[in-house]
């Protein structure tokens, strides 16, 4: 029997659903049953025996959506190997300082279930999808805008993340 792992996200304009489905193909082309849902569509974890759980990024946190999810199954999340992903736009370099502002915007979930493995992407700013309030944050943040995702980096990520969540 194929282990089950739910590979839940929380997105705002779409791109974050996009990723984990590439990932939920790696992880099917591992021999995992990867069933691919939004976190608002998600009742429970029963049935599951592995979980990825991604973001994207508004104001430096994961999206509200997901912090509720994961503070409500914190306990079962405990019992499970767990990966997190976050999808982001700021900051896209290999700095010391870009890695502390990394860690800071998983910082909550990290305070609330201990993942075996966590990854950040560079995400996809469209701002024909976002609204007027958020062009404007964009815009004042001085934030990149277009699709900076590497696919190629994503795809390696989730190559080997079967044997991590064993």
């Amino acid at each position: 029997m194929n282990r089950r792992v739910l590979v839940a996200y929380a997105t705002r304009a779409g791109s974050t659903g996009e990723v984990v489905r590439a990932i939920a193909e790696q992880l099917r082309a591992q021999s995992l049953d990867a069933e691919v849902r939004p976190v608002r569509a998600v009742n429970g974890i029963d049935g599951f025996q592995a979980v990825v759980l991604g973001s994207a990024i508004r104001y430096g946190s994961w999206l509200p959506e997901m912090l509720k999810f994961v503070e409500s199954q914190r306990a079962a999340l405990a019992r499970l190997p767990v990966a997190i992903f976050t999808m982001h736009m700021q900051p896209l370099d290999d700095s010391e300082s870009a890695r502390k502002t990394l860690g800071g915007y998983s910082q909550a979930v990290r305070a609330l279930i201990a993942p075996r493995d966590e990854a950040f992407f560079a995400g996809k700013v469209d701002l024909a999808t976002l609204s007027f309030f958020e062009r404007l944050a964009v815009t004042v943040a001085k934030s990149p805008v277009g699709d900076k995702r590497d696919w190629g980096r994503i795809r390696g990520w989730a190559d080997g993340l079967g044997a991590r969540l064993q």
